[in-house]
């Protein structure tokens, strides 16, 4: 059975311009998590969204969650369990309990849980992004047992990154397979 690649963007629903816009449109087995409302999250509705996604992919599936997604991953992994999840590749994480990292709308997904995750995953974080600092991504990293990638100055990896179809992504993604 092949596995899924389920995208899920953080706050805003990653744009068009957006590596995860660019694989989900690359790659056959991907599927784009959506949510109600991209600018106002809510945990509560973005878990059951994400939880009832799950369920409806009947086939093992790696979670590719970017900077608020990644949160959710961490929330998601505490309250719920779904054994067809081989790995997360997480991206980004933004420090949602830091008010001088994040803005106030992602407030509800504080405290960030930091329990081990059930599947294996990858955090990959950047020097210069204003979301977090790399020793927070870091100790995310570890407080999770996820491997930890900095990949230098690509500062939050999104749109602004100019990353296109990021290609080192892809490749690290593959460790996950």
């Amino acid at each position: 059975m092949e596995t899924k690649i389920l995208i899920m963007p953080g706050l805003g629903g990653s744009g068009e311009k957006h590596w995860q816009s660019f694989w989900a449109k690359s790659f056959t087995n991907a599927t784009r998590l959506e949510q109600e409302n991209w600018d106002e999250p809510e945990l509560d509705k973005w878990l059951g969204q994400l939880n009832t996604t799950l369920l409806k992919l009947d086939s093992p599936v790696i979670l590719v969650a970017h900077s608020l997604a990644v949160s959710l991953v961490a929330h998601w992994a505490v309250k719920y369990t779904n054994s067809h999840i081989k790995g997360a590749l997480l991206v980004a994480p933004a420090d949602v309990d830091s008010p001088a990292h994040t803005p106030d709308s992602v407030r509800s997904f504080s405290p960030i849980p930091i329990t081990k995750l059930p599947f294996p995953s990858i955090v990959i974080t950047s020097e210069n992004d204003p979301y977090v600092d790399v020793q927070r991504a870091g100790y995310f990293a570890a407080q999770w047992g996820s491997e930890f990638i900095n990949i230098g100055l690509n500062g939050h990896i999104n749109s602004d990154s100019n990353l296109g179809l990021w290609e080192e992504g892809q490749l690290i993604l593959k460790r996950l397979f």
